[in-house]
C-alpha cells in the first residue's frame, strides 16, 4: 500500500466520518465516537472497552496511531470493519473511488474488500448480492467472495463450492425443484425452453467438477493447485449465469 493511497484512505474518513457534527463533540448526550470506539475496541481490537482514552481526541489518536503504523492487510480489515459497522452507501461508494484513482488491487463489494476490480464483474456482482428475492443464492453467493477475500486465509476449494451452489440455489427455484442437482434442474429449465443447451451442458460440465457433501469432487481435489484466479473464474462465471437465469425468470 502506498503512503498515498493510506494517506487518501485516512483523509476520506477523516471528512465523512470524524469531522461529521456531533461525531468528536456534541453538546447534550454523547458523541458518536464513543458508540463507535466501544464497537472497535470490543468486535475489532478485541481489548478492554474501559482501556480507551478517556477524551474523545485521545481515543481519536489511537486509532489514528493504529492506521498509519498497520500493515496494509489490517488497514484494509480496519477500513471493511468501519464501513459494515457504518452502513453508509456513500462512503463506500467514495471508497471505491479513491481505490481506483490511486490503481489499488482492492475494491468495496458486497461487505468485503476483493481483488475483483473490473467495474462490469463489481456491477454483475452487486446486482446478485444486492437481489433479496433469492436469500438462498445471495448467501451462497455472499459466502463465496468472502472465502475467496479472506486475506488471512483464503479458502479457495469452498469459494469455488459456494459459488456452484449459487448457481444450483437459483436453478432450483427456476424450476420449481427444490431439491434438484444442478443438472436435473438445468434439464427442466432448458426443456421450457429458458436456457439454451449450449449453457446447460456447459454448466453441468462445471458442475461435475464441483462440491458434493465433502468438499470440491475428487476431479478438482487432484488439482495441485487452486487459488485466486480460479477461485476468481468460478465466483464470476457463476454470478453472470445467475443474472443471466434471472432475465429469463
Amino acid at each position: 500500500m502506498s503512503d498515498e493511497l493510506r494517506n487518501s484512505l485516512w483523509n476520506l474518513l477523516d471528512v465523512h466520518v470524524w469531522q461529521v457534527e456531533g461525531f468528536l463533540w456534541k453538546q447534550y448526550g454523547k458523541p458518536g465516537i464513543d458508540n463507535f470506539s466501544a464497537s472497535l475496541w470490543f468486535s475489532y481490537f478485541k481489548q478492554p472497552i474501559d482501556a480507551r482514552p478517556d477524551r474523545e481526541s485521545g481515543v481519536l489518536q489511537e486509532i489514528r496511531k493504529y492506521f498509519f503504523a498497520a500493515p496494509w492487510f489490517e488497514v484494509y480489515d480496519f477500513l471493511e470493519w468501519t464501513l459494515n459497522e457504518l452502513h453508509n452507501t456513500r462512503l463506500n461508494n467514495t471508497v471505491n473511488a479513491i481505490l481506483e484513482r490511486e490503481l489499488a488491487g482492492f475494491r468495496f463489494v458486497g461487505r468485503v474488500f476483493t481483488d475483483v476490480t473490473g467495474e462490469a464483474e463489481i456491477a454483475a456482482l452487486e446486482e446478485a448480492l444486492n437481489d433479496r428475492e433469492f436469500p438462498g443464492v445471495r448467501g451462497h453467493l455472499a459466502a463465496a467472495l468472502r472465502l475467496m477475500s479472506d486475506r488471512k486465509a483464503p479458502d479457495y476449494r469452498n469459494s469455488i463450492k459456494e459459488s456452484i451452489l449459487a448457481v444450483e440455489s437459483m436453478a432450483q427455484s427456476m424450476s420449481g425443484k427444490a431439491k434438484a442437482t444442478l443438472g436435473d434442474a438445468l434439464a427442466v429449465l432448458e426443456s421450457r425452453s429458458a436456457l439454451h443447451s449450449a449453457l446447460r451442458q456447459g454448466f453441468s460440465s462445471l458442475y461435475g467438477y464441483t462440491s458434493d457433501e465433502g468438499g470440491i469432487r475428487h476431479a478438482m481435489l487432484e488439482e495441485p493447485e487452486l487459488g485466486a484466479s480460479e477461485a476468481k473464474f468460478f465466483l464470476l462465471s457463476c454470478t453472470s449465469f445467475i443474472n443471466y437465469l434471472k432475465s429469463k425468470a
